[in-house]
């Protein structure tokens, strides 16, 4: 007897639909073709146990078992429910009474027949929402992940018996109901614990607000590492298409909490700086998603810059420009998005007290420029803001104000994000995958593309001149002419400002602190 039983596979951050073909007839062997990986041909053992252990017999006949398409490579150990499944109905012992047609199964098995959580299952399910199945049965972990797609019934198994009395009709089971979005801030940090600051503040506040990279250099103890941790505390809630997205990258690596559905807060990454090139960006021999893009629609944080070897760091470069990485090896070729705000903090030299106040440098002439000679000026040139960090002297700490806490800096943020949403006629900030062929749509100032630069940030001849002879006096490139535009752009929002005025324009130059030509000397 022939059964047709549906799973899925994934294929970089997305899922492909697999059919799982068992037959059983005149032999004596056990046959898995598909081009299953090592993981996925050791379920033979698993799986006799399974049913066994479960009251069910191993057909002893010849029993084939068949993963189309061929030619894509099936991985991991969750084909044993479907396989398990389609030997049970192919052997006639189990005999279902629902429309196996319209489910997508799938799930690990241990040898009592418990299910054990999968990776990818939010992919999944978008993709069976998308090919007109209408149920899906997973382990009881994955469920609330996999109901937040709309229009697909999830149930959520505990145990392969479970599956078998629903499937046969023995039992009734309710699908897991989906939770409403609530967007989340990070907890137990704020900007109200930060004493002192303002002018560091205020960047931190233009970078949130345009989405703008961002590199703080100050000596040790100045707060860069704790202002950093802050900065996701004022940015925009996670829309629920940014949150879908976010997820599903986290999902297909493995690093969901399965207790919480979906990601509720932007994610905030801050790698080890002996980190690889493939950690940063993705790869191995099954492409996985990377550093840059478990950041996505968040924070990738690089402490003490110049550690990370240049070779990671030059990796950077493109997929900043691009917001994607396209990971190519001999048999396949997986696109993964890579929409992150960078932020770095680094100390200006080897001793770490260069410029500083009180503490003299001890580092020898030209130690200074060769520190910062580690960072590539084509990546420096993709980093907005550079702000210098100085320390608060303990007086004035004592002394200091009450700090604005990240709410009200919160909402100056969102409101200029409002104007940028309007500006860009992106309802909703729906952008959960676009065309592959062309550039995604911008959805805040930093991600604006030529043509946008040229119809939102118009000059006046003041402003115009007086970027002019910026250009000319730290001579900078075409990308910083751009960069600055933006911050620009941003802090006209921030004002609520229609159009780009000269100390807009003399605002964003500021922020240029490494292009200045002293820096250093």
């Amino acid at each position: 007897m022939l059964v047709r039983i549906f799973g899925s596979a994934i294929h970089g951050v997305d899922a492909i639909t697999i059919t799982i073909e068992v037959n059983v007839g005149q032999g004596t062997r056990f046959c898995l073709v598909g081009l299953p990986d090592n993981a996925v041909k050791e379920s033979e053992y698993r799986i006799e146990t399974v049913i066994k252990n479960t009251g069910y017999k191993m057909p002893r006949l010849r029993t084939v078992v068949n993963m189309a398409p061929a030619d894509i490579r099936k991985a991991g150990a969750a084909y044993d429910l479907p396989i398990a499944l389609g030997i049970l109905a192919a052997s006639e012992q189990a005999v279902f009474q629902q429309p196996i047609a319209s489910f997508v199964i799938m799930g690990e098995l241990g040898l009592d027949g418990t299910m054990r959580p999968i990776r990818g299952a939010l992919p999944m399910a978008m993709r069976a929402r998308q090919e007109g199945f209408t149920a899906m049965i997973l382990p009881m972990q994955n469920a609330l992940e996999a109901a937040m797609v709309e229009g697909l019934s999830v149930y959520g198994m505990t145990h392969v018996r479970e599956v078998l009395d629903f499937l046969e009709g023995r039992e009734v089971f309710t699908p897991v109901p989906p939770c409403a979005y609530q967007p989340g801030f990070p907890e137990g940090l704020d900007f109200s614990e930060v004493k002192g600051q303002e002018t560091i503040k205020r960047a931190m506040e233009i970078a949130a607000a345009g989405g703008h990279n961002m590199l703080l250099v100050g000596p040790p103890g100045a707060g860069k590492t704790m202002l950093a941790r802050r900065l996701p505390t004022i940015l925009p809630p996670l829309t629920l298409a940014e949150a879908l997205e976010t997820t599903r990258i986290h999902s297909v690596a493995g690093k969901l909490n399965a207790a919480d559905g979906i990601l509720t807060t932007r994610p905030f990454r801050s790698p080890h700086h002996t980190i690889s090139e493939m950690a940063m960006v993705g790869g191995g021999s099954i492409p996985q998603p990377g550093e840059i893009s478990l950041a996505q629609h968040g924070i990738l944080f690089l402490d003490e810059l110049p550690e990370y070897r240049r070779s990671v760091l030059e990796v950077l470069r493109q997929p900043m420009e691009e917001r994607s990485v396209s990971i190519s090896r001999a048999r396949q070729a997986m696109e993964f998005p890579a929409t992150f705000q960078l932020v770095a903090s680094m100390n200006p030299c080897p001793c770490g007290y260069f410029n500083h106040p009180e503490k003299p440098c001890t580092c020898h002439p030209g130690m200074v420029r060769k520190y910062l000679n580690r960072i590539s000026g084509p990546l420096l040139d993709r980093i907005d803001l550079h702000v210098e960090v100085t320390p608060v002297r303990p007086d004035a700490m004592a002394d200091a104000p009450a700090p604005e806490p990240s709410t009200h800096i919160r909402a100056r943020v969102m409101a200029a994000r409002e104007k940028q949403s309007k500006r860009f006629a992106i309802a909703g900030m729906d952008i959960i995958r676009t065309d592959k062929k062309r550039q995604p749509d911008a959805f805040c100032n930093a991600q604006m593309n030529s043509g946008q630069l040229e119809k939102y940030c118009a000059l006046g001849p003041e402003a115009r001149q007086l970027l002019s002879a910026a250009m000319n006096r730290l001579q900078l490139s075409a990308r910083a002419y751009n960069r600055i535009l933006k911050v620009a752009r941003t802090i006209a929002d921030l004002d609520d400002a229609e159009h780009i005025s000269p100390h807009h324009i003399a605002g964003a130059i500021q922020y240029r602190t490494l292009d200045r030509e002293n820096w250093g000397a």
